[in-house]
């Protein structure tokens, strides 16, 4: 990729970003005013149609103006293309310089893992990269709570057993017997 194309890439995002934030959320015409309608959009069509003859006052209708530059179309916003990875071979075909992978949810732990593991070595930008990386801290959280917790238990056995060692002391109520009879005894 040239110089030029990657500078033309860089301002169609940023006019694309612009553009985006001015943009209307178009909504099914009345859909505010019905339950049963949801905000879906559909393209009004009735002859008296106010949303369709753009009159004052009702929402804006979905036409060509608000479209994004061409050349930023498709691309997510770091102006990489995205593409979707469910194994190591699909990460073959992808060229690092202008394409960025996301991995499929439904992939699991491991094959995630390896298809990291790959991503790196080849330098490919990974997008969800976040998600995998909480999922591995989380699992090393729940493996050091783990240990944590058989730690304790093991404390706690050993404080048994140092328990079961000790003497046990004798009884307040045989040490009050004992404490009465004295007293009696020194009266009489």
């Amino acid at each position: 990729m040239t110089e030029q194309n990657a500078v033309t890439k860089e301002k169609a995002l940023k006019l694309r970003k612009r553009v985006k934030a001015k943009k209307p959320d178009f909504v099914r015409q009345e859909s505010w005013r019905y339950k049963r309608l949801k905000e879906n959009w559909r393209r009004p069509r009735g002859i008296d149609n106010k949303m369709r003859r753009k009159i004052k006052g009702w929402p804006a209708t979905v036409s060509v103006g608000y479209r994004g530059p061409k050349v930023a179309r498709g691309l997510h916003p770091s102006g990489y293309e995205e593409v979707l990875v469910h194994s190591l071979s699909e990460l073959r075909g992808v060229n690092p310089k202008t394409q960025a992978i996301r991995i499929a949810h439904t992939v699991g732990k491991r094959k995630r893992a390896r298809i990291l593991v790959e991503a790196r070595k080849k330098k490919i930008k990974i997008l969800n990269l976040k998600e995998a990386k909480e999922a591995i801290e989380e699992e090393k959280r729940l493996v050091e709570e783990e240990e944590k917790k058989e730690e304790l238990e093991k404390k706690e056995e050993a404080e048994e057993k140092e328990e079961k060692k000790k003497p046990k002391p004798k009884r307040k109520r045989r040490q009050k017997r004992k404490a009465k009879t004295k007293k009696e005894a020194e009266k009489e």
